[in-house]
């Protein structure tokens, strides 16, 4: 899983124009489109059967210019074809473009290479199958025409005008074990072949499908685990690196950190409860609910969790308050780097969740480039609604989502050795490097002892921010709003 501004991502996609890493432009693109995806509301067996991943690897990428988080490359059909899908905690239905009218075919790039995504077709793979409205897996009955006919979905998302309509079909979703042998285990799936894409969908956010990860019974790991292929669980791992890993069926160890999923909650959301927040060592006692989102760049509190957090972050920060009528800074607790500082020194910040495990937050700042030098923030944003733990809580992390036991659980990794679990060192380290400009258009059919971490400060850089490609400024703005409702 690389990050989605990583070098590796930029050397596959040849899309060189992203944001440069701390840069003010780069936390500012993900935070809004943060704030726009906040409008969706927000089996046992004696044999141990190994983990599944994609049979293309277990890496994902974080791709911003395609207006998401996280990608991976599935593999589907007869013969496979592969695309690259955004990955989803909050929705269900994974679908593709299919045989589409309104679709995105492919990126360009001003280096003059053409990226080409597939198409789905369900006549182009020998194990298509049609689903029909008296399926079971067909939840949308009330708009079948008859009831032999095909089922057809439609999912409204909250985003102007951003749509997909089609119809569900069973095809094979290619995988291999998660493990040394990478034997192959291919499995039936339902999804959607996706004729229509509208709004966001023809901009760039997830153009080549959407892979829903949520609770509900047609998302693929409850398909897998239903067919008794994997246990109803799955990890995502979030390296300090921006790498990181996707693994069906991974139930974590016995020695992992866990609490409970909170009953009686949507079934898109992964709802835990938090009981104190400590920053610094000074603790305060909270009872609150929070969603853990992978798809959240940053962490979401409403009051009184925010400004417990960020009013003790304050207290015991060491640097001075950067004092900045900058609009553009979507964090509200940021502190100047000096020229010759060499060293950043914040609080330690630790979240006990229900049960009593903590969870101590590996990397709670983010590094933000600023013209004429640096700061360092609290990545923390008030919220009006939801609290939300999102993905910049969860580095340093695997994170398991462990549905059958309906715990959350997590242990300390880098993501590359998956025998150890390694405490890892804050990643601010590395100054941004300005990347050249290239613009991607859519080719569419229409701890130290005493309660602080110590952090090395960033070089400052000699040309200050970078000037951004018009096009891909505005399509880091234009993101999804997840689904609220069926599917």
């Amino acid at each position: 899983m690389h990050h989605r501004f990583s070098d590796p991502v930029k050397g596959i996609l040849d899309v060189d124009g992203l944001p440069e890493k701390h840069s003010l432009q780069y936390y500012k693109a993900m935070a809004h489109r943060d704030w726009v995806i906040h409008g969706r509301r927000l089996s046992t067996s004696d044999e141990v059967k190994p983990p599944l991943t994609f049979s293309d690897g277990n890496e994902t990428y974080r791709l911003s210019s395609l207006g998401y988080l996280h990608y991976a490359n599935v593999s589907v059909g007869t013969p496979s074809l592969s695309f690259l899908v955004a990955l989803d905690t909050g929705s269900n239905l994974f679908w593709l473009p299919c045989d589409c009218t309104s679709c995105v075919k492919g990126l360009n790039t001003t280096s003059g290479r053409v990226i080409d995504f597939n198409i789905y077709s369900p006549n182009a793979s020998s194990t298509s199958i049609n689903v029909p409205c008296n399926s079971t897996s067909c939840p949308q009955k009330n708009k079948c025409s008859a009831t032999d006919a095909t089922c057809p979905y439609q999912i409204s998302y909250l985003s102007n005008g951003t749509s997909s309509t089609g119809f569900l079909v069973e095809d094979m979703l290619h995988l291999v074990t998660d493990d040394d042998e990478s034997k192959g285990s291919d499995a039936q799936i339902t999804f959607g072949c996706g004729k229509v894409q509208t709004g966001s969908f023809l901009e760039g956010a997830a153009p080549n499908g959407l892979f829903g990860l949520g609770m509900g019974s047609i998302s693929v790991p409850s398909i897998l685990a239903k067919e008794g292929l994997v246990a109803d669980s799955f990890s995502m791992c979030f390296g300090s690196d921006g790498t990181g890993r996707i693994s069906f069926g991974d139930q974590g160890s016995s020695d992992q950190e866990e609490t409970p999923f909170n009953p009686n909650t949507s079934g898109l959301l992964y709802n835990i409860s938090i009981t104190q927040i400590s920053v610094g060592g000074t603790s305060a006692d909270l009872n609150f609910d929070a969603v853990f989102d992978s798809g959240t760049s940053f962490t979401y509190l409403n009051d009184p969790a925010y400004t417990s957090i960020s009013e003790s972050f304050n207290l015991k920060a060491q640097d001075k308050r950067h004092s900045s009528s900058n609009s553009d800074l979507p964090f509200e607790y940021c502190y100047d780097i000096s020229e010759n500082q060499t060293v950043v020194e914040y609080p330690i910040v630790n979240l006990t969740m229900k049960g009593g495990d903590n969870f101590f937050v590996t990397d709670p700042i983010v590094i933000v480039s600023i013209q004429g030098g640096y700061v360092y923030c609290l990545g923390v944003v008030k919220s009006g609604d939801i609290n939300i733990i999102g993905q910049n809580f969860m580095t340093g992390y695997s994170i398991i989502f462990d549905r059958e036991k309906m715990v959350l659980g997590w242990m300390q990794s880098n993501c590359y050795d998956t025998e150890e679990s390694n405490t890892l060192p804050i990643d601010s380290a590395n100054s941004p490097v300005v990347a050249p400009t290239v613009s991607v258009e859519p080719e569419a059919t229409a701890g130290n002892g005493n309660g602080s971490h110590i952090s090395q400060a960033p070089s400052p850089l000699a040309n200050g921010s970078p000037t951004w490609n018009s096009f891909i400024l505005a399509l880091l703005m234009v993101f999804l709003a997840i689904l609220a409702g069926v599917l």
